[in-house]
């Protein structure tokens, strides 16, 4: 990585001349690595990569700047994106997190985030969920979108992964059935697309930020489907969701398989130790369609 290459390339987005004087690396990222370079008067979050991942750079910057469009939610601003020797970059804002979590702001944002909508599902490129291929080809069709966008090409990954013979004929059964599952034709709306707990923060005023996003026009449902995952939304963020924008109780069922696809994800990227998760889910969503 040249530290030089960098430094002028953040100069010339900005207007301002920047040299990078200081790199102090942050941990907790499981796909990139990041850390926070500074000349003394300014400081940006750096993340980076392989340069053959470029393209997840170039998406992730592409998704900020739908979010930050809506005017609905914080995201911090991407200021450039390269590649430098073998080694991809991201330039962000560097916001200042951590302030006191206000769910209820958070869910009022969400909800208004869902509000921005298109007459397709998908997205006008391709872009990643981790560090998975994630395809947007636009569908008309929600559950078509779903079953060949998004839920097969995890399961047939996972075959090729070896979990055929745990995941493989149940997964094709639950493909089968994904209509009687979903039951509901949304209208695409904006989504985060990979809203977990640690893709939330707060600045100090208590103002939500969202990050890392993997954006598409979907069902709004599949986002708020990912925030109970993981934990790490509070009660207080529900109400303020459902009361912006109610959710039918049919939603339960669809939480589910909206889920599969992330648990999936997580046993293609990190291994066995989501495989028996992955297969429990299947076996419930079965049982809902007998």
């Amino acid at each position: 990585m040249d530290w030089d290459s960098l430094g002028q390339h953040i100069a010339t987005a900005t207007g301002e001349p920047f040299t990078v004087r200081s790199r102090r690396a942050l941990g907790g990222g499981c796909i990139n690595t990041a850390q926070v370079v500074g000349d003394g008067t300014r400081d940006f979050f750096v993340k980076t990569n392989l340069a053959v991942r470029h393209d997840l750079f170039v998406a992730e910057s592409d998704g900020l700047a739908a979010l930050a469009a809506t005017g609905a939610v914080r995201v911090p601003q991407s200021v450039c994106h390269g590649v430098s020797g073998d080694t991809a970059y991201l330039v962000l804002e560097l916001l200042e997190l951590g302030g006191r979590a206000d769910g209820a702001r958070a869910g009022r944002a969400l909800a208004e985030l869902h509000r921005s909508t298109s007459d397709r599902f998908g997205w006008h490129r391709d872009n990643h969920i981790g560090a998975t291929p994630q395809a947007n080809d636009p569908d008309l069709d929600w559950v078509r979108f779903w079953r060949d966008r998004r839920l097969r090409p995890q399961l047939d990954l996972a075959s090729a992964n070896g979990h055929a013979r745990a995941l493989q004929d149940a997964g094709e059964r639950l493909v089968s059935g994904l209509a009687a599952l979903i039951g509901h034709g949304p209208r695409p709306a904006l989504i985060h697309g990979d809203l977990w707990g640690g893709n939330l923060g707060y600045l100090p005023g208590g103002e939500p930020v969202v990050y890392d996003p993997a954006v598409y026009y979907g069902d709004r449902e599949a986002d708020l489907a990912m925030t109970e995952l993981f934990g790490g939304f509070g009660g207080d963020f529900y109400a303020a969701y459902r009361e912006a924008w109610p959710l039918d109780p049919a939603y339960g069922v669809r939480k589910q398989v909206y889920n599969l696809y992330h648990v999936v994800n997580h046993l293609n990227l990190f291994g066995g130790g989501y495989l028996g998760q992955a297969r429990n889910m299947i076996d419930r969503l079965l049982a809902e369609i007998r």
